[in-house]
């Protein structure tokens, strides 16, 4: 198993619940956590307990970002005008990999970071190479010709688990992405509840 792989799965198990909604999440099967003490009955989280889960969740959904990057982020979002949580969402959505990933050009998150890393990925014309660059409104993103019938991206293109959401415009047959507009939380399709107001309030005491 690939490091990349078993990171993805570990976070399922230590938040205890299928974040990206894959048939294949060990929580399917057990529900309890990682390790020798797993099946330990759960304490109830304290008020800082529940905003760092939700901080953990929201930032392991996004490929597991690094506290330094997530941070930064936040930073920007808390420097916006308006709901910083929903702001905070927006930015995420943002990220190259993220569209990658809502357009369904590979299977998993992970995968959307590796794939924009190694260039297989255009951005109005000019290739890009960093996950973390930000999509603008009216973008378009493309797979690079010679990377268009990989079997990854075939696979992820016929994946029925999760559809492209209406903030996303896609062309499979092109493999052209959209960026149509900034979602809100409510339009994103997170396979399990995010909270973000439980992010900024985890970041507004520590």
């Amino acid at each position: 198993m690939t490091k990349r792989t078993s990171a993805k799965y570990k976070i399922d198990r230590r938040m205890g619940e299928n974040i990206w909604g894959r048939p294949k999440s060990p929580v399917n099967k057990r529900e309890y956590g990682p390790g020798q003490h797993g099946q330990r009955r759960k304490n109830k989280l304290s008020d800082f307990g529940t905003q760092l889960r939700a901080k953990q969740k929201l930032k392991g959904y996004y490929g597991d970002l690094t506290e330094k990057q997530f941070r930064k982020i936040y930073g920007e979002a808390e420097r916006v005008k308006g709901d910083t949580g929903e702001m905070l969402i927006g930015l995420l959505e943002r990220r190259l990999d993220a569209v990658v990933y809502r357009a369904k050009f590979v299977p998993t998150i992970f995968a959307a970071r590796q794939f924009v890393n190694h260039g297989h990925v255009t951005v109005n014309g000019k290739r890009v190479n960093i996950a973390s660059y930000r999509v603008k409104e009216g973008d378009i993103v493309e797979v690079r010709q010679k990377s268009k019938q990989m079997a990854l991206v075939l696979e992820a293109v016929a994946l029925t688990e999760r559809d492209v959401p209406d903030y996303i415009e896609v062309d499979h047959s092109k493999m052209t992405a959209k960026f149509v507009r900034t979602p809100s939380l409510g339009d994103v399709p997170y396979a399990v509840q995010m909270e973000p107001n439980l992010v900024v309030e985890y970041y507004a005491k520590n």
